[in-house]
């Protein structure tokens, strides 16, 4: 994804306004600590995140975050920047905004806000998930929260969805210590490892983006 990155953002500004591919294209990631329920329940909280992407040496990449080990249940792992929706929050998106900005420092005046990817319901911790995706034309200055955020991760789409990077294995579930196994899950290096809820709203901007030129991935 070198050298075309705006092509990518426009073609993502429109296809994000049309039907989204939804929970088949999350499933090609599918990872659950606890079974998807067959409706969200009706005490679901709400929370949102954001993905964010932004050109470096004219490369898209997308941050994400490493989440502190606090024994909550998705201590120490790799998710978007994002939390609950707050009663003072206006919609969703301005949550995800919101929280990118408490969680590592983004600031929301420099992110151009391209659409909604499909909610995703998380049965460990009852939160329905809404991602949204945002551009920005510079690289961020990320300011971590040092009780939220272990560190930062910046990452080349070119690199993150590429076919080597997919793998299946064993996971050990913070929220239950339980080994979950056959995890899809991309397996950036050998300490960088994303599945569950992350990686399957990842697969759905994974799917959509097989509608522009990728050749460079």
């Amino acid at each position: 994804m070198k050298d075309n990155y705006s092509t990518i953002i426009h073609f993502l500004s429109t296809r994000l306004n049309e039907p989204l591919p939804g929970r088949a294209a999350q499933e090609r990631m599918l990872g659950r600590v606890v079974p998807m329920p067959a409706t969200v329940p009706q005490n679901a909280r709400l929370s949102a995140v954001l993905c964010l992407l932004y050109p470096i040496d004219n490369e898209l990449h997308l941050v994400l975050m490493r989440r502190n080990e606090d024994k909550t249940a998705h201590s120490g792992q790799v998710s978007f920047p994002g939390g609950r929706k707050e009663p003072y929050d206006d919609t969703l998106m301005a949550t995800a905004l919101r929280e990118a900005e408490e969680e590592i420092g983004i600031n929301k005046t420099h992110v151009q806000l391209l659409g909604a990817l499909t909610p995703i319901y998380i049965p460990v911790s009852n939160y329905n998930v809404f991602p949204y995706i945002g551009f920005s034309n510079t690289k961020p200055e990320f300011k971590p929260s040092a009780n939220e955020v272990a560190h930062v991760l910046e990452i080349p789409l070119s690199l993150l969805f590429h076919k080597n990077k997919k793998t299946i294995t064993d996971v050990i579930s913070p929220a239950s210590k339980i080994k979950i196994k056959n995890v899809n899950a991309y397996q950036l290096s050998a300490d960088v490892l994303i599945w569950g809820a992350t990686a399957m709203i990842l697969s759905e901007l994974e799917v959509l983006l097989e509608g522009v030129n990728t050749s460079n991935i």
